[in-house]
């Protein structure tokens, strides 16, 4: 991987949800999922999902991590891989639902959860990150939302140690669109990229739980984002909108050339002000 400026962030797209993101001397993984092409994530309640790709890496293969960002506990997010072979003393930022059952269940004692708007550090060397819980929602139906376990999106304020954020990166979580969402962007105007879970995921019964093309691309027009990574679009069995969804209704609201062109395994260089490498 080549050096990059010290205000620059390296993003590395793992696969589905799972981005390594280095800023200075921190390094961070989101959403760890580590099943490989034809293993079945477990969703609850007997649900199952077969893996339609390889991940770029195995846990093996990971740098050590200063953090885990968690957006919830469902198994294409937080898999049996990373269960068995994530180091246990890493901290595990994420909700307070999976925070007590990471902790209880699997041994991940610093695993902690943030309620919506909360913030918690992380330092090493001369930089750190700031992380806030964001809202968002699994599903908008009230009796569906009580069977999927809660969900938050992230910012990630990256800069140097005791100083001002420089660079802010917003995680959406696995949410849906709704006007709850229009908060994050009066509070964190411009971030400098939105990484996206897509894919317009469809339970049994025709119930759709993650954002699809069209409501993402809506997302990153009232946002405001600079740049956009999409993910968590084709990984999947239940994923059914697929990227060209997203890209084709991100152009026809004039976000073409926002879009960070990101494969599983490549790396995209962010920096302050929004450029992309």
């Amino acid at each position: 991987m080549a050096a990059f400026a010290d205000d620059a962030l390296d993003v590395h797209f793992i696969g589905t949800a799972t981005v390594l993101l280095r800023y200075g001397e921190l390094t961070l993984l989101t959403d760890p999922n580590f099943l490989h092409r034809g293993e079945r994530a477990h969703l609850g309640y007997g649900l199952v999902s077969r893996r339609l790709t390889e991940p770029a890496l195995d846990p093996a293969e990971l740098p050590p991590l200063d953090a885990v960002v968690l957006s919830h506990l469902h198994g294409d997010h937080w898999d049996r891989r990373a269960r068995r072979l994530l180091d246990r003393s890493v901290p595990v930022v994420t909700t307070p639902h999976a925070a007590r059952r990471l902790r209880t269940w699997q041994g991940f004692d610093r695993a902690g959860g943030l309620r919506t708007w909360e913030s918690c550090t992380f330092a090493r060397g001369g930089s750190q990150v700031r992380v806030t819980s964001l809202p968002g929602r699994h599903s908008l139906q009230p009796v569906l939302s009580r069977l999927l376990p809660p969900v938050m999106g992230s910012m990630l304020e990256f800069g140097p140690r005791d100083g001002a954020a420089r660079l802010r990166v917003h995680l959406s979580g696995d949410t849906l669109l709704y006007a709850g969402l229009d908060d994050i962007g009066r509070r964190f105007p411009g971030a400098e990229l939105a990484v996206l879970h897509l894919g317009g995921t469809r339970l049994p019964g025709g119930f759709v739980v993650t954002m699809d093309g069209a409501q993402g691309a809506e997302l990153a027009r009232r946002l405001g984002s600079r740049r956009i990574l999409p993910v968590h679009y084709d990984d999947y069995s239940v994923f059914r909108s697929p990227l060209e969804d997203f890209l084709a209704e991100a152009g026809r609201l004039g976000l073409r050339e926002r879009i960070v062109h990101c494969a599983r395994g490549q790396h995209a260089r962010v920096e302050p002000g929004s450029r992309v490498g």
